[in-house]
């Protein structure tokens, strides 16, 4: 990706001195998902197309950054904003800014200007999400969560909480390298936010409260196919900052985050009545549909028979 000529977004909480333990909603290798669901009820379903169908807003997704992208070396030229527990100084700046860290925020800065333009060319305003980067773990307004479940984002406080150890992990235990591979990633989670403003998430949060546990978890196989799909709009209004290749690892990513493709990794039986982000192969075709389309309008996983997606 060919970013040294973008801005940097202000939107980046560090909070790595911060320890904190459980639950978050990311791209599924690991925890719950406060913003993912389950499967559509019937009599839900007209109202979540009726709002937030073909012509209703939909937005984009969350991605990583690859280390070796800053291996030149030079000045971070980040400074972003200090969280510090009550009673604890604050850390040195330089503690805790790591490498990848401008990487990220060039990356949140072109979901901004993507999500704003596409929601100011339909009459509203973007409010852009947080970014807090945390090592270990972290406390959200959705409660404590560790680096293990990896990248998330909580609709209570609307921020996207990340652990830059991750793009580490996947590129090393996932077959994913690549600053592309890691931007997905962020823009996945971005992805999450835009179905938390525009209500998609309070809907479907609604529907799964009153589903079953199988029919819960294909609402939230819907939802994070669609900020899959978010992410591809979001790289396809970006194809001037991407190189040869760069969608590709975004695919290869993709595919080695499916819930079968992790089942059968962890030795497990691939149950699909347990899927709560979508096979490898739905990763990939969503990512690609909004990528080809450019439009979040093409990214309504709700109308689709659930055996189609």
């Amino acid at each position: 990706m060919r970013l040294d000529n973008q801005r940097e977004s202000g939107n980046i909480e560090n909070r790595r001195s911060e320890r904190g333990f459980g639950r978050g909603s990311g791209l599924g290798f690991g925890g719950g998902g406060s913003s993912g669901m389950g499967g559509l009820l019937g009599a839900f379903l007209p109202l979540i197309l009726s709002k937030f169908g073909v012509g209703g807003l939909l937005v984009a997704g969350a991605l990583f950054l690859a280390f070796n992208f800053f291996g030149q070396g030079g000045g971070m030229g980040l400074a972003p904003r200090q969280s510090t527990p009550l009673g604890q100084a604050p850390a040195p700046a330089a503690k805790n800014v790591q490498p990848a860290d401008q990487f990220v925020a060039k990356v949140l800065a072109t979901t901004e200007d993507t999500w704003g333009k596409i929601f100011a060319e339909r009459g509203a305003r973007y409010p852009q999400p947080t970014l807090v980067l945390f090592e270990g773990g972290v406390r959200s307004a959705c409660g404590g969560a560790s680096s293990a479940s990896g990248p998330f984002y909580c609709p209570a406080d609307q921020k996207v909480y990340l652990d830059t150890a991750f793009f580490d992990q996947l590129a090393r235990q996932f077959g994913a390298p690549g600053d592309f591979a890691a931007a997905y990633v962020i823009a996945h989670e971005v992805g999450h936010h835009v179905q938390t403003v525009t209500g998609i998430s309070e809907q479907v949060a609604r529907a799964q409260s009153r589903a079953s546990k199988v029919e819960a978890n294909q609402l939230q196989v819907r939802m994070e196919l669609q900020a899959d799909c978010y992410a591809g709009v979001w790289a396809s209004h970006n194809r001037d900052i991407l190189d040869e290749g760069d969608f590709a690892e975004g695919v290869r990513a993709a595919q080695s985050i499916g819930d079968d493709t992790l089942m059968t990794a962890a030795g497990r039986r691939v149950v699909p009545d347990a899927f709560t982000h979508g096979t490898s192969e739905q990763r990939v075709r969503w990512l690609t549909r909004g990528f080809k389309a450019g439009n979040p309008d093409a990214c309504d996983t709700f109308s689709v028979p659930y055996g189609q997606l």
